[in-house]
């Protein structure tokens, strides 16, 4: 985070076009979004990886391919990215309940590996926040993803 921070100030100094680190498809923003919860703990399981492949399929009804060429384009913008604003701000046009399906994806990759790390958890709490999920919404996901509903 302070490298991509450094690397806005550098932008501004040099007076370069700060908008070409926004993501630039809402289907860029959803998987950049998986792939910033996947990688929140700094340890990405395989399991994350495959749910992640799995849940852009689901989500955007996209085959195999399709969505390993949306993960490869999401990555590299993960880890230029400052804010979950450069993502979630092109996401709050769709409806309520493909965000609260969103946030429901959010949750199956922070627990894919099995437990759900405090970082993933704020990860995804802010986002649902930026999306403007109710939070008991947000509560419910995360219940029925952990098996307690």
């Amino acid at each position: 985070m302070f490298n991509s921070l450094t690397s806005i100030f550098k932008q501004l100094i040099e007076g370069q076009d700060l908008s070409k680190n926004q993501v630039a498809s809402p289907n860029l923003a959803i998987a950049s979004l998986l792939c910033e919860v996947a990688g929140a703990d700094h340890q990405i399981d395989e399991s994350e990886r495959v749910a992640k492949l799995q849940l852009i399929q689901r989500l955007l009804g996209l085959d195999e391919e399709q969505a390993k060429a949306l993960l490869e384009q999401a990555e590299p913008k993960v880890e230029q990215s400052v804010s979950l604003y450069d993502y979630t701000s092109q996401l709050r046009e769709l409806s309520q309940q493909v965000r609260i399906d969103l946030i429901k994806a959010m949750w199956e990759v922070a627990h894919a590996d099995g437990e759900i790390d405090p970082i993933e958890d704020s990860v995804i709490r802010k986002t649902a926040e930026l999306l403007y999920v109710d939070h008991s919404d947000f509560i419910k996901t995360k219940l029925n993803v952990i098996g307690k509903i």
